[in-house]
């Protein structure tokens, strides 16, 4: 079982992915164990019951669904950096999903 378990969210997730790689990166040079993975936001709620991650991260493109997101959940749910996203900043974005979950 990971140390830490993080979800990001994207329309189909496609473009998360190489996010999630460079999260993962960012995890492995700072020796944690972190299960980082993606999925469409149609498929959010089973790979929630499914994987019980610590936080979402949602993609700018699906950020309307930030407020669903945390009326039902008990994590904390944030949207990513737009900048931070766009350059696929996988380190910033691992820190802060770090931030979030505390």
């Amino acid at each position: 079982m990971a140390e830490r378990t993080i979800m990001l969210c994207c329309a189909a997730g496609m473009s998360t992915s190489l996010l999630v790689s460079k999260m993962q990166k960012a995890a492995a040079a700072d020796g944690i164990d972190a299960e980082i993975f993606a999925t469409a936001a149609s498929d959010a709620d089973a790979k929630i019951e499914e994987k019980h991650p610590e936080v979402l991260m949602l993609g700018p493109q699906v950020r309307y669904l930030e407020g669903q997101f945390k009326d039902k959940l008990s994590i904390p749910v944030e949207v990513i950096n737009m900048q931070d996203y766009g350059m696929m900043n996988g380190e910033k974005v691992f820190k802060r999903a770090l931030e979030l979950i505390g």
